[in-house]
């Protein structure tokens, strides 16, 4: 795109997020550089910006970019090797192992790769990673032009990244320093889990997030093992521990939350703390439904995350909002606990909230960042189209995503990726393949 270029899309249908509940018709998005500049009716657009580069999207949806608030993205490359099994022998006798294995700067840099490409075909423009090498997550991100929060992550074991906790905090933000001025890229604190990191490690942390205005983003209350273990080692329940350690705060980005009493999800919301809520892997590792219908009541911001390939299988945030809202409903017996609005700022502008971006994305709103996507509801199994946002977050799918901007730059055209040599990431993903069935033991 030149300096000078002014791109509008000219949609069927526009659902901005911001001013909440609208969806607008006939309305188009237009673009300069990196940001949005206006949002117009199509049949104005000529008089205003007549010399505007006009994409005809007649029969599509524009959204803000999704947001996967809580991924592991390189554990791609691990899809499938560790079915229906539950949370710790999942982790500890499976999972755990495989990376002690093949963990190394390339294996994230590959399978980052291949989560990237999954998640820019379904819509996903940024997304909250926690894992090992986050300097080889950045490169991969930055490659694709992919927006991506990187974890600085902490936790007491030693792996082929580092020695200890502190080994992983100190390497975590040399890479944030040296990374600063990529535009695409931001961090957040990732300590692994309270049974996972010290009391020691978790104080240093709540200093580094007041002292850098970090998130923190954590697996909490996910299963009842661990809350049974903490009551055991530390005499009270994760969240409480990490209230009294500091770390309850408006920097919290509590992941999977499912395991929540009344007083909790209180605390949550009285202290401005955000909840990840990945109902697939909840559903998948058997850990229980979090009440999502209670968190939104209490004003608790929630976002949608996919978790990792390895307990999900899927990076799809569309497939998150049904099952998510579907849950709701059940969970509270309430069908209009959570609706088709609601359910798409879940997916777009919550995230951005948890991750203290969403000045920048989350919404369609002039002057922030032109990260879009186009789904196409112009389709026999979407047919006829009573309501938009209905279809999707009840109808559409990953494979309706037609095309997909991020920082104004086009990344997907058609379904088809523009930034990633697929012949190539098959090749690397096949090289992992064989690398894991040889050496594996699990």
């Amino acid at each position: 795109m030149q300096n000078d270029a002014i791109t509008a899309l000219n949609a069927s249908w526009v659902a901005p997020v911001v001013p909440r509940q609208q969806l607008w018709a006939d309305f188009s998005v237009v673009m300069h550089q990196d940001r949005i500049i206006d949002l117009i009716s199509t049949k104005d657009l000529a008089e205003k910006y007549p010399h505007a580069d006009c994409v005809d999207l007649s029969g599509h949806l524009l959204i803000p970019g999704l947001v996967n608030l809580h991924t592991h993205a390189a554990m791609s490359l691990m899809r499938g090797r560790a079915d229906d099994l539950p949370l710790q022998d999942w982790l500890q006798k499976n999972i755990w192992p495989l990376e002690n294995q093949v963990m190394s700067a390339e294996f994230v840099k590959d399978g980052t790769l291949l989560a990237c490409a999954e998640m820019l075909r379904g819509g996903v423009t940024c997304f909250n990673d926690m894992y090992f090498f986050p300097e080889s997550a950045a490169k991969a991100a930055i490659e694709v032009h992919m927006r991506a929060s990187l974890g600085i992550l902490a936790i007491e074991s030693h792996s082929a990244y580092g020695m200890d906790a502190l080994d992983y905090l100190n390497k975590g933000l040399a890479t944030r320093d040296a990374l600063r001025d990529e535009s695409l890229i931001s961090f957040c604190l990732a300590p692994h889990a309270p049974y996972s990191v010290s009391n020691q490690t978790l104080e240093r942390i709540a200093l580094y997030a007041a002292e850098l205005d970090l998130p923190v983003h954590i697996h909490l209350h996910e299963a009842i093992d661990e809350i049974e273990q903490s009551l055991q080692q530390y005499q009270v329940r994760p969240l409480k521990r990490l209230q009294h350690l500091g770390l309850v705060d408006p920097h919290l980005v509590a992941v999977h939350a499912v395991h929540l009493n009344t007083e909790e999800i209180e605390l949550l919301s009285e202290h401005g703390a955000h909840v990840a809520h990945c109902p697939t892997s909840n559903l998948k590792l058997a850990n229980g439904l979090c009440d999502v219908g209670a968190l939104l009541k209490a004003g608790v911001n929630v976002g949608l995350g996919s978790d990792g390939s390895a307990s999900n299988n899927r990076l799809d945030i569309l497939a998150e909002m049904r099952l998510g809202a579907l849950l709701a409903k059940f969970k509270q017996n309430d069908a209009g606990v959570i609706n088709v609005h609601q359910a798409l700022e879940m997916a777009t502008l919550n995230g951005a909230k948890a991750l203290g971006l969403d000045q920048k994305i989350g919404s369609l709103e002039i002057g922030k960042k032109a990260d879009i996507v186009a789904v196409n509801l112009n389709t026999l199994e979407l047919s006829p189209c009573y309501h938009p946002l209905s279809h999707l977050t009840y109808s559409a799918g990953r494979e309706n995503v037609n095309h997909v901007w991020v920082d104004g730059v086009q990344v997907l055209q058609h379904g088809q990726l523009l930034h990633i040599d697929q012949d190539a990431l098959i090749k690397s993903t096949q090289h992992w393949f064989e690398i894991i069935k040889r050496d594996s033991a699990c």
